[in-house]
Parts: structure tokens; sequence; C-alpha cells
């Protein structure tokens, strides 16, 4: 048998019933990701598809799903057939049957009859939507699915001749957690929230750098989750000023903050988080200037992030106070809205506020709408992160030199603001008695 208990199948219900609503008389297909080989014989540890995901909650490998709308909508899954000497190598598998009754669906086969069934699927339906372009090799597939339903015109059999990007339903329907969803992400959050606090107490100058990312690995899957998120940052000193620095293997030195950006993936959704706090368990003044202009703006742009306000309105208000404490540390000299407008700030802060998080650590889902940056609504979820950035230069005053700070929380908008799933220590003074133990 499986070794987790199965996903509540309502609300993936619901999601199949609204895509059949949007396809009308149409059909989508959604296939779940390949598996992808290491090397060799390793395969990388399997990770489905979160779309499939979404609309599913089935995790094995080699499934499709086909959803049929119109009068008589179907949702039908297409999976590994049962193998019970697969099985003694590579652990359970539903099969077809087992798949329909525990998941809900309407009709199951194996994946070995999807060629032959999906023309007749096809056949006589007004549209047929995927997510066109995202795999070449499927583009193809369904291309000759097409073609096998158009060779049958002179039986009086038509094939659909609107052709859809599933995505933009399902994009759509990702963007607004439901109940299941934000309870999912508050327990990921948790987990998160426990690794950071667990982290920042076992930081000391001359650990590792990977010493304490295997801290937050431990508390993770000891959390129940079944994977980071994304791969951890644990950025020492100047490293810190790398956005992306995934190297983490240098020693932690006295003096110097570490910046750990961690989040873990918890039944497919994602937390993400980051902490910057001084090795030593001190901040210096300089440090402690820099940290608490980045504390500032995040606290004002948590407090723009509710309904009905546009999704750009954290980052603009984060880039304000950002701005102003830069002109007050002395990394630029003129007006703030000058420096605003001349993008000047981007040399110590470059990149946005927020994104979308959910199964995806960068979630599914548009930020602008024709046009217009989109409007937050009660079930978004996005993180709200600003930093600063500070290499050395001649212009920059020394004591700020190799400072990287980024202060991150995920934030869930709900009916009358929003509510911050996650907690580690983040002020001066909470960061540096937790570090005292």
């Amino acid at each position: 048998m499986p070794d987790s208990t199965l996903p509540d199948l309502a609300p993936h219900a619901a999601r199949r019933a609204r895509l059949a609503d949007w396809l009308g008389d149409g059909v989508a297909v959604i296939a779940t990701a390949p598996e992808a080989a290491r090397n060799r014989d390793t395969h990388y540890p399997y990770r489905f598809d979160s779309y499939f995901y979404h609309l599913t909650g089935f995790v094995e490998p080699e499934a499709v799903l086909v959803v049929v709308g119109g009068a008589n909508p179907r949702a039908i899954l297409f999976c590994r057939d049962k193998d019970e000497t697969r099985e003694i190598w590579d652990g359970f598998r539903y099969g077809p049957t087992a798949a329909q009754i525990a998941f809900g669906f309407d009709e199951a086969y194996s994946i070995a009859e999807l060629d032959a069934r999906l023309p007749e699927l096809l056949g006589n339906r007004a549209r047929l939507a995927w997510a066109i372009g995202d795999n070449p090799a499927w583009d193809t597939r369904m291309v000759g699915w097409l073609n096998a339903v158009r060779a049958r015109a002179r039986q009086g059999v038509a094939a659909p001749v609107e052709l859809l990007d599933v995505r933009a339903c399902l994009d759509e329907l990702r963007l607004v957690k439901d109940a299941h969803e934000l309870d999912v992400m508050r327990r990921s959050a948790a987990i998160a929230t426990e690794a950071h606090r667990r982290a920042m107490r076992a930081t000391r100058p001359g650990r590792r750098e990977y010493e304490v990312e295997a801290e937050l690995l431990h508390t993770f899957y000891a959390g129940g989750a079944q994977a980071p998120a994304y791969t951890s940052i644990v950025a020492g000193g100047g490293n810190a000023c790398v956005l992306h620095y995934v190297t983490n293997r240098d020693a932690l030195r006295d003096g110097d903050l570490l910046l750990i950006d961690a989040g873990c993936e918890l039944d497919g959704y994602a937390s993400d988080i980051t902490r910057t706090f001084p090795v030593s368990g001190k901040f210096s003044a300089a440090q402690k200037d820099a940290y608490e202009v980045v504390l500032a703006a995040q606290a004002t742009a948590i407090a723009a992030v509710r309904p009905g306000a546009p999704w750009i309105a954290p980052h603009d208000a984060a880039v304000r106070v950002l701005t102003q404490g830069m002109v007050d540390l002395g990394l630029l000299k003129g007006e703030v809205d000058g420096l605003i407008e001349s993008n000047a700030y981007s040399r110590f802060y470059m990149h946005r506020t927020s994104h979308w998080l959910g199964l995806d650590v960068h979630d599914a889902g548009e930020y602008k709408r024709d046009g217009d940056w989109r409007g937050l609504v009660p079930g978004n979820v996005l993180t709200v992160e600003p930093g600063l950035y500070i290499r050395p230069a001649d212009d920059v005053p020394a004591a700020f030199h190799n400072i990287g700070i980024r202060i991150e929380d995920d934030v869930a908008v709900t009916a009358n603001g929003c509510e911050v799933m996650t907690s580690p220590p983040k002020t001066v003074a909470e960061i540096e008695a937790w570090m005292q133990g």
C-alpha cells in the first residue's frame, strides 16, 4: 500500500468540475511530469507536475488526466498498470481500477491505451486544450491525435477546431487557494519556521554553510516535509550579495551576517522564508542600521497586502522605504522621488518584492491583466521579501561592504487584510535573544 494517506478528494474534484465548465464542449489533456535520469541507472527523486496534481492528487509518474466537458462531463485517468513484479523493485502502484476508486475518477485506463482512446474522446468536440508549447514531444502527440480524428472526416467525425492553452484556466484556479490549500501551506510554513529557528541557533563562527544547511534539511524531513521547496541559499558574508547563491561551502566568519533563504515542500506546497542574522549572535552598528531599513521596508510592504490593492503595491511601498534608507545610510545622494524615478535604488535592490507562492515556489499566474497590475483577492498567497545588497565600492562606506540582507515571509490575502504564515525571529532583539539560547 502507499506510504501516505490519501488526499482530500473534494477539492480536486471541484477543480476538475471548474475546468470542465471552462471547456464547454471540449476536452483537456494534462500529463504529469516524466521521470528524469540523473546519471546512468540513477534517477532524480520523482516530483509530479503541479497542474496535474492540483487536479488529481495522484502522485505516480506515467499518468495523464483527460477532462471532458459538455453535457456529460467526465474525468478520466490513464496510469500505469498494476504490476506486482515492478512493485518488488519500485514500490506500490495503484493500477487503473484501484486509482479510479481511490481518487474519484469517472473512468480509468492503462496508460498503454492512451493513443487508442484519445482520438475517440476528441471526435466531434469543439475544442482541445493542453499546455501548448510546454513540451514539444507532447505537442507532437497532440497533433497526431488530432490528425487521427481528421482522418475520419469521411465518416462524419469532426476534429476540434479550437485549440486552447489549458493554463489560461488552470493558472486562475491556482492563484486563489482554497481552505484545504491554505491549511497545507500553513503547515509547510510552520515546518520551515522551525527549520530557520534551528539553523539560527546552530550558527556560530567556524561552521560551514553546508553544516547549517544540514540543520535545515533535518528539520524539514523530521517535520514531515517531502523535500526542500528549492535549493537552500546559505550565504555568509559577501556571498549574501549573490541573489541565488547555492554553493553553500564557505566557512562562517565572526563579524559577518548569514543570509538563509530556505523553504520546504509539504504535500506539494512550498514555503519560502529568508532570514538574515549575525554569525556571532550580535549585530554590529552598521549591520543593525542596514537591517532596520530592510525590516521597516518589509513591514510597510506587508501593510500594503490587502484585497483590492494592486499586486505591485507591496513592491512600491518597499522601494520607497528602502530608497530613503539608502539615503540615510549614505549609499545614495538625492531626493527619494528622483532616485526612484531614475531607478538608482536598483544598485542595491534589484529584484521585485513579491512572487506568487503555492505548488511552485514561483507559482503559476500572471501578474498583469490587460496591461494593468492585477488586484489582490482573498486566497492569493505571495512572498514579501525586500532586501539590500551592498557590494564594496569606492563610494560605499566601508562599514557596509559585503552586507547582504533579505527578510522574507509568506503572506496570504484575507477578506480584511492579510495573514503572515511564517514566524522565525525577525526583529534585532528577537534574533539576538534567540541566538543566545
